[in-house]
C-alpha cells in the first residue's frame, strides 16, 4: 500500500489534518484501547506531525517531539495505525520514517520512547532497547526504550 506522507509543524496543519489526527488518535487510544486519558496534552503545538494518507484518509500517524518536552532526548509518540489498515506493514514504515524525520529535525542523537509493553518486540526490531522497568500509564503497562543512532 502506497501512502502519501506529510510532515508538518502544528501551525502548518490544516483544520482537516488536525481533525483527522485527533479522530484517529481517539479511535485507537480512547475507543479501541478503552483508555480514558487527556490526549490533548499541550505538547502537540511543539511537535512535528507525520501523517500517512491513502485516498485522503489518515491511516498512520506519529508525533515527533523535540528534546526537553517529553524526555531529555527527542522522542516519537502517539504512534498509531488505523485498525482497518493493519497487517500491511504500515507500522514499520511509519516508525522508519519517524526515526528518519526525527534525525533530520534534531540531529543524529538518541531517541527515547514510552512504549506499550506488548509492542516491545516490534520496537526492538526497529533498533530500540528497553531502558526502564515496566510502569503503568493510563492503565496500560509501558516501558521506556531508547534508540542510539
Amino acid at each position: 500500500m502506497q501512502l502519501n506522507w506529510r510532515l508538518k509543524a502544528f501551525n502548518e496543519l490544516s483544520n482537516y489534518e488536525l481533525y483527522e489526527i485527533l479522530k484517529l488518535r481517539s479511535k485507537v487510544f480512547v475507543v479501541e484501547q478503552n483508555c480514558v486519558f487527556q490526549d490533548m496534552d499541550d505538547k502537540d503545538t511543539k511537535c512535528l506531525h507525520l501523517m500517512g494518507f491513502t485516498d485522503n484518509v489518515l491511516v498512520a500517524y506519529s508525533r515527533i517531539v523535540p528534546a526537553g518536552v517529553s524526555y531529555a532526548e527527542a522522542s516519537i509518540g502517539r504512534v498509531v495505525t488505523d485498525p482497518d489498515y493493519r497487517s500491511k506493514g504500515l507500522g514499520k514504515e511509519l516508525m522508519r520514517l519517524s526515526v528518519e524525520k526525527t534525525i533530520e529535525a534534531y540531529g543524529n542523537l538518541p531517541i527515547r520512547i514510552g512504549a506499550q509493553l506488548y509492542l516491545k518486540a516490534f520496537y526492538e526490531s526497529m533498533g530500540f532497547a528497553q531502558v526502564s522497568d515496566t510502569y503503568m500509564e493510563d492503565g496500560i503497562p509501558h516501558i521506556e526504550m531508547v534508540k542510539n543512532n
